[in-house]
């Protein structure tokens, strides 16, 4: 009898890489030019990172640097959801960007759609915030790796752990 094979679909944010965007982003923020004397700021409060800045457009310059400095670290940029722009005190902005962790229902319904239409012979189990496909063939799993990858419905950046 052949040993199944399976791998899971997670998506996670290191949140340790996302304290060191913060904090090189307001290295750079303090250093440049068109910040100069701006009260823009970046934190990181629990799951959420909170940009505070003098206007909108310096608000989305400041956005602009962290995304930057985000994707250099390698931290998923579709996991980050922004929340509407608010009035702060001092005259500035506020915007909260909660960090997405786990797979949500409505995408895990796209990926589990996705994976029921492709036709191959694989299993899928939800377990908690994230999936494991289950298959005899590891042929068949790669192509559920590439198919999910291509899949531009789902809106946050899945990673592929456990693969045995």
């Amino acid at each position: 009898m052949a040993k199944e094979s399976s791998f899971d679909i997670v998506s996670k944010v290191d949140f340790s890489e996302v304290t060191n965007a913060v904090q090189l982003a307001m290295k750079e923020i303090q250093n440049r030019y068109d910040f100069k004397g701006s009260k823009s700021n970046v934190t990181l409060d629990k799951e959420e990172l909170v940009l505070v800045s003098d206007d909108e457009y310096k608000l989305e310059q400041l956005k602009d640097v962290l995304i930057s400095k985000m994707f250099k670290r390698g931290i998923p940029i579709k996991n980050l959801d922004y929340g509407k722009i608010e009035g702060a005190s001092g005259g500035t902005v506020r915007q909260r960007a909660k960090l997405i962790q786990g797979i949500d229902k409505d995408n895990a319904k796209i990926i589990n759609a996705l994976i029921k239409n492709s036709g191959l012979k694989v299993k899928t189990q939800q377990q908690d915030d994230q999936i494991r496909v289950t298959a005899k063939s590891r042929d068949d799993l790669q192509k559920i790796i590439a198919a999910v990858k291509d899949e531009s419905k789902i809106t946050i950046d899945v990673q592929f752990v456990n693969y045995r």
